[in-house]
C-alpha cells in the first residue's frame, strides 16, 4: 500500500508540474516513478501518508482550509523528509512557502487534494 500511496502522490506531483510549471520542466521534476531515486519514492508514501493522518485526525474537515493552508502542510512535510535524506541541503530544498515559486505551491495544493479526494 505504502508503495501505491507514493506512486499517487509521484503521479500527482508530475500533474502539477506539468500544469503550473512556466515552460519546459527540468528532467528530474517529470521523472517517471520507476526511475525516481529511492529517498524520493520512499518520501513520497511518507507524506502521502502524513496527509492522510492529517486528513483522519482533523475528523475530515480538511475542506474547511484554505487552498494555501493545504499546501504549506505538504511543503513541510517534504521539507521534513529532506533533512532526513540530504545532509547539508541547499536552501532552495528547505525553502519557506513564501520563497517556493507559483508553480511549486500550486502544485503543493494539488497534491493535498488529490489525497483528500483518495482519503
Amino acid at each position: 500500500m505504502a508503495v501505491e500511496n507514493g506512486r499517487i502522490f509521484h503521479e500527482a506531483w508530475i500533474a502539477g508540474v506539468k500544469r503550473h510549471y512556466p515552460g519546459e520542466p527540468k528532467p528530474s521534476y517529470i521523472t517517471p516513478w520507476e526511475e525516481a531515486p529511492e529517498w524520493e519514492r520512499e518520501s513520497a508514501a511518507v507524506v502521502y501518508q502524513q496527509v492522510r493522518s492529517f486528513i483522519a485526525a482533523s475528523a475530515q474537515t480538511t475542506a474547511e482550509l484554505t487552498r494555501e493552508e493545504k499546501g504549506r502542510f505538504v511543503a513541510v512535510c517534504w521539507i521534513g523528509q529532506i533533512f532526513k535524506h540530504i545532509p547539508d541541503p541547499s536552501l532552495a530544498y528547505v525553502a519557506d512557502w513564501s520563497e517556493l515559486p507559483d508553480w511549486h505551491q500550486q502544485t503543493d495544493i494539488e497534491i493535498f487534494e488529490r489525497i483528500e479526494q483518495a482519503t
